[in-house]
C-alpha cells in the first residue's frame, strides 16, 4: 500500500474518531448536527492525492443530507459508472419479468436467443447469468479466455456485431457450479431483455426506470450491431445514482409509485453465493448486486447492499440505517479506487453511529 494512500486513510479514520471536536454532547447527539459532520468528512477528501474522485451523495430517510463534488465535476455531470451498470441491467430484467415478457429466472436462455448456439448453452438459465454462474468460458481477467470482454470488443468491432462473437463463446463447465464474474453474462442478460421486450436497453430504461425516478439525462453506450451495453458504460449523475439506490432501499417504489416488484428486489439483494474468498470488498453476490457486513460503530455491523463499478463507482444501500451513499470516481483500473470508496462508506457509517 503506497504512503499517500496510507496518509489519506489516516485522515478518514482520524475524522471518524474526532468529528465531534468542537461540538457539545447535546449537539453531537442531535439529528441536525449530522449534515455538518458529514460535510466535514467529505471536505477532507479534497486532500486526496489522486485527482479522480468525482462526487459523493448521501441520502438519509429519503432526504439528501450531504453531497460534495471534486476535480471538475458538479451535480449535473454525467459520469460513466462502468460495471455498476450491471446492477441496473438486473433491474431491467426484473421489469421484463414483472411485465410477463420473460418467463422467470429458471427459464433457459436459449429460449430468448437466436440459434444455433454452442453445445451446452441449452442448460444455462437466466438465474445462472444473474448470479455469474453460467459456466461459459468467459473471464475478464484472462486475455486468453474466449469470452474476455476485450476480446469480444475486438471481435465485435471487426464483425460489426458484438452479439455474433458473444453467442459463439464455448461452455467451460456445467452452469450453476462456479462463480466467475464476467461482462458476457451481463451482456447476455441485456440482450435477452431487448429481444423479449422488443425495446433497446436504453429505451426500456428511459421508459420504465429513469422516467419514474425523474432521471432526465443519461448516456448509455451502444455496441456494434446496435445492442445495449448491459455490462457497463452507463453515464448518469451521482444524484441520479443515489435516486436509484433510494428506489432499491424503498423495495421498488419511488414517491409512492411502484417501479419494480418488491419480490424481485428481495431476490436481487439476497445472499445467494458467497464470494469473499475472491473479492475483498464483498461477502455475497445476488442478482448482480453485492452484499457485505460493514462495521458501524459500537462493535456492531450493518448489512450493506451495493452496485459496484471499476474505479470505485458505487451505489450503497444500508436498510438498517435508511441510508444511501452514491460515489462516482474515475480511478479506472486502479486498485485504490475501490479501497477509497469503501473507506468513504466506512467514514460515513462511523459518523452516523
Amino acid at each position: 500500500m503506497d504512503g499517500a494512500w496510507c496518509n489519506r486513510r489516516a485522515v478518514l479514520g482520524g475524522l471518524a474518531g474526532t468529528a465531534l471536536v468542537g461540538l457539545t454532547p447535546r449537539m453531537a447527539g442531535a439529528e441536525n448536527a449530522t449534515p455538518a459532520r458529514l460535510a466535514a468528512l467529505l471536505e477532507t477528501l479534497r486532500n486526496d492525492p489522486h485527482p479522480d474522485l468525482k462526487g459523493v451523495v448521501v441520502l438519509r430517510h429519503g432526504r439528501r443530507i450531504a453531497e460534495a463534488y471534486y476535480n471538475g465535476d458538479d451535480a449535473t455531470t454525467l459520469h460513466d459508472i462502468r460495471s455498476a451498470t450491471k446492477s441496473l441491467t438486473s433491474l431491467l430484467m426484473g421489469i421484463a419479468i414483472d411485465r410477463g415478457r420473460v418467463a422467470g429466472v429458471d427459464a433457459p436462455i436459449a429460449r430468448y436467443l437466436p440459434g444455433p448456439l454452442p453445445p451446452g448453452w441449452e442448460a444455462i438459465t437466466i438465474h445462472d447469468l444473474l448470479t455469474m454462474r453460467s459456466g461459459l468460458a468467459a473471464d475478464d481477467t484472462d486475455p486468453a479466455s474466449p469470452g474476455n470482454e476485450d476480446t469480444l470488443d475486438e471481435a465485435g468491432e471487426k464483425s460489426g456485431d458484438w452479439a455474433t462473437a458473444a453467442l459463439a463463446v464455448p461452455v467451460r463447465e456445467p452452469p450453476g457450479r462456479t462463480y466467475q464474474y464476467c461482462s458476457l453474462n451481463a451482456f447476455l442478460t441485456g440482450l435477452i431483455v431487448e429481444r423479449a421486450t422488443g425495446q433497446s436497453l436504453d429505451r426500456l430504461a428511459q421508459e420504465a426506470l429513469f422516467a419514474p425516478l425523474g432521471i432526465r439525462a443519461h448516456d448509455w453506450r451502444t455496441l456494434p450491431g446496435g445492442h445495449g451495453t448491459g455490462q457497463g458504460n452507463l453515464s448518469i449523475t451521482v444524484r441520479d445514482a443515489a435516486t436509484i439506490g433510494q428506489m432499491v432501499l424503498n423495495g421498488g417504489t419511488y414517491k409512492g409509485r411502484r417501479v419494480i416488484s418488491q419480490h424481485w428486489l428481495a431476490d436481487s439483494l439476497a445472499r445467494i453465493h458467497p464470494i469473499a474468498a475472491s473479492d475483498p470488498y464483498a461477502d455475497f453476490y445476488g442478482y448482480m448486486w453485492y452484499a457485505k457486513d460493514e462495521p458501524a460503530g459500537g462493535g456492531r455491523t450493518v448489512p450493506v447492499h451495493f452496485a459496484s463499478g471499476n474505479g470505485g463507482n458505487k451505489i450503497y444501500v444500508v436498510p438498517s440505517l435508511d441510508l444511501v451513499v452514491a460515489i462516482t470516481s474515475s480511478a479506472y483500473g486502479k486498485g485504490y479506487g475501490q479501497r477509497r470508496s469503501q473507506d468513504i462508506l466506512l467514514g460515513i457509517l462511523a459518523t452516523l453511529s
